[in-house]
């Protein structure tokens, strides 16, 4: 059971990044995938969650959910065969260089409401340094 979280590197500001969280020994789907970061010096946040539905019919499966302060610059979401998770950021900041990682378990914190699921599996993948520098 593994994640692999891929595809960081440095980028300008306002450029953009591809994020791949790949799984390995369990299905994604009834699963909820987060992104999360952790930029030096400071704690681990929790930037964005996908829920995989168990069906493909299932209403309101795979809405993303995100941190504010990355809402419209970063999106999350599943390729069709449910073995990867992308997170595709756009218009970077020197504020987003972090190492990223993904994990079976979301917990977003905004302002105004605290976003968890975990669906009774923890597993992170190792981290993926995404710097943001002119």
């Amino acid at each position: 059971v593994q994640l692999q979280a891929s595809g960081g590197g440095l980028v300008q500001p306002g450029e953009s990044v591809k994020l791949s969280c790949t799984v390995s020994g369990f299905s994604l789907k009834g699963r909820a995938i987060g992104w999360y970061r952790q930029a030096p010096e400071k704690e681990r946040e929790g930037i964005s969650c996908i829920e995989i539905p168990v069906k493909e019919a299932d209403d309101g499966g795979e809405v993303p959910h995100y941190l504010d302060s990355v809402k419209g610059r970063f999106t999350t979401s599943a390729d069709a065969d449910k073995t990867t998770v992308y997170l595709e950021m756009d218009k970077l900041k020197p504020e987003d260089t972090a190492v990223y990682y993904c994990a079976t378990r979301c917990t977003i914190q905004n302002d105004d409401h605290l976003y968890n699921r975990y669906y009774g599996m923890d597993v992170w993948g190792k981290g993926t340094q995404v710097t943001v520098s002119s």
